[in-house]
Order: structure tokens, then C-alpha cells, then sequence
């Protein structure tokens, strides 16, 4: 397999020249030899003027590329757009917004967030793998501060009284760190209920781990669900030996710096992409920026979504929840 480009410089003259950029994704794609993506057929023609493959069975479209399939599917933008696109959002720690996205490789704003949007897709894990041993839990709010807010908007949410003090009229978002891989899982919740927290928990760590939360009274009656608990009340303070959540703490101040400083206002609709998009680098810290983006491109396959699909919000409530 071909050296990864090591950093943004050499990416950009590496993908310039269009075989590149086909030849990086066929070995990640298809490192056993090109296969049909709809029939399955290992008995493929490349058909150099056109830049694509043709299958030997006969099917309805036999024709295809290296997109198909992929989140990079019908769209004309060129691989070598898409792939400094997805340098850039994988690598920079507190993420990139589509307008930096825009006048960097010369599309309009609006493709540049659909871009985005389509990357972070691409980097949604979805393991079933469960976390074991020392496991941290905990929840926080995102949304933005009454203090900040339009008069209009702030007399608004007040009239209709779904502006209040802490977590009040904020999107919920839910994370578990797992101690001895340093791995985290978010999730954006409806409620910070106890039968919302100790299911998740249920579904993503095995039973029988010890697990550390703050004093949420939802935590409550984890050891009758077969886990070892204990906890940490933050309003005396922020550790006792092994027993905090410090760690998750950590990934939730990653998490808002990239909200507030580059996204600045992220609909709670998308939310649940852009916690994706900061537990990929969050989980993948210790690679280096060319290997964090090689195992990024290994996840564009069998993953699309639609523009109509992120535009089509069904929570009328969403849009009044700003990030912090």
C-alpha cells in the first residue's frame, strides 16, 4: 500500500493528480482487487477514458467508480476536494466550519456544509463492542445562555416559558468513557431520566463494571442492575481518588470549544453528527494526522444521506435551542 500523506501540504500534492486519489481509495476500498459494489463480481473491466469500471455480468448499471457506494455517491465535486475536505475536519482538533471549508477548495458555503455533513457520517463507529472495567458516565447541556440572547428571542422563550436557569430548554447529551481503552460514546438524549441514563448504560457497558457518575439522582440503583457504582457530588468537590469524571469532563470541554469557537450555531437536529464528529478525534487522539485520516476514508462506505434528508427537520421545537 502507498505511504499516507503525513500532512496537509503533502496531501494537497499527493491528491492533485486524480489517480492518486482513485488509487487511495481502491486500496482501502477494495484491498483484495476491485469488486462490483452491486453484484459483488470480482470480473471488472477499468475503463481508463472514462475513469471508471465495468462488470463482465450483466445487470442494470454495471458501470461504476470509486464513489460508488460511498458518501462521496453522484456528487461532482472532485475526489480531490472531498479528501482535503476530509483532511481538514478529521485534523484540526476543534473542527472547521463549512465557510473555512468553502474558501479553501473553491466550492460555495452551502456544498461545504453538506460536505461536512456527509464526512461526519463517514465517521460514525456504530460498534457493539460493550466497554468493560472503570467506566465514566455523565450527561450535559448544550444551549445557549439567556444573557446572549436577542431581546426579542429571550421575551419570546419566556412568554412561552421555555427559558429557565442550568439545563432548562437545552439539548441533553449523554457520554460514556471507557478508563482502560480512553474511548468515548455520546449520545443526545430526549431526558436525563433514570430509565433514558441506566438503559444506555445497559446497552454500552458490560455488566459488572464499576461505573463513576456525578450525584444526578438518575444514577441511582445502578447496582441493582448489576454494576458497581459510586459517585462524586461536584458541588463539594471534583474527585475522591479514583471516583470523578474527570475524564468525560475533559471530552465535554473539547466538545463546546468546538461548538462555540468554530460552529457557533448548531441546530439540535444535527447535533448528534457533530458529537460524532469530536468522539472520532477524541477516540483516535494519539494517531497522527495522516493515520487519523486513513482510518476516516476506511469508513466512507455503504454511508449516505440525502440534502432533503438534513434539511427536513420533524422537531418543530428544535430550532428555538441554540449551542453554547
Amino acid at each position: 500500500m502507498e505511504k499516507v500523506p503525513a500532512t496537509l501540504q503533502e496531501a494537497i500534492l499527493y491528491f492533485a493528480d486524480p489517480a492518486n486519489c482513485r488509487e487511495f481509495l481502491v486500496a482501502r476500498r477494495w484491498p483484495n482487487g476491485v469488486v462490483c459494489p452491486r453484484c459483488g463480481s470480482t470480473k471488472v473491466t477499468f475503463l481508463e477514458k472514462y475513469n471508471r469500471w465495468q462488470c463482465s455480468v450483466t445487470h442494470d448499471a454495471r458501470q461504476f467508480t470509486s464513489k460508488t457506494g460511498t458518501i462521496f455517491e453522484d456528487s461532482p465535486i472532485s475526489l480531490d476536494k472531498w479528501l482535503l475536505a476530509m483532511w481538514q475536519v478529521v485534523n484540526c482538533k476543534n473542527g472547521v466550519s463549512s465557510y473555512e471549508i468553502h474558501r479553501a477548495i473553491g466550492v460555495t458555503q452551502k456544498t461545504a456544509w453538506f460536505m461536512d455533513h456527509r464526512i461526519r457520517l463517514a465517521l460514525q463507529n456504530g460498534s457493539l463492542e460493550k466497554f468493560s472495567g472503570t467506566v465514566e458516565a455523565d450527561e450535559t447541556y448544550v444551549g445557549g445562555k439567556a444573557e446572549f440572547m436577542h431581546m426579542d428571542r429571550r421575551t419570546r422563550k419566556l412568554a412561552e416559558g421555555t427559558l429557565g436557569r442550568g439545563g432548562y430548554g437545552k439539548a441533553i447529551v449523554f457520554g460514556l468513557l471507557d478508563r482502560k481503552t480512553k474511548k468515548a460514546r455520546v449520545k443526545v438524549i430526549k431526558t436525563p431520566k433514570k430509565g433514558v441514563v441506566r438503559g444506555a448504560i445497559a446497552e454500552h457497558v458490560e455488566t459488572g463494571s464499576t461505573i463513576y457518575t456525578d450525584a444526578l439522582k438518575s444514577y441511582r440503583g445502578l447496582t441493582l442492575d448489576g454494576f458497581i457504582h459510586d459517585f462524586i457530588d461536584h458541588a463539594e468537590t471534583y474527585a475522591e481518588g479514583a471516583v470523578h469524571t474527570n475524564g468525560m469532563e475533559n471530552f465535554w470541554s473539547l466538545l463546546k470549544r468546538s461548538i462555540k469557537g468554530t460552529y457557533v450555531s448548531v441546530e439540535p437536529f444535527h447535533l448528534q453528527a457533530y458529537c460524532d464528529e469530536q468522539a472520532f478525534r477524541f477516540n483516535n487522539r494519539t494517531m497522527t494526522d495522516g493515520e487519523r485520516f486513513d482510518a476516516a476514508v476506511r469508513g466512507i462506505v455503504g454511508k449516505r444521506i440525502m440534502f432533503d434528508e438534513l434539511i427536513g427537520k420533524t422537531n418543530s421545537d428544535s430550532s428555538d435551542v441554540r449551542p453554547c
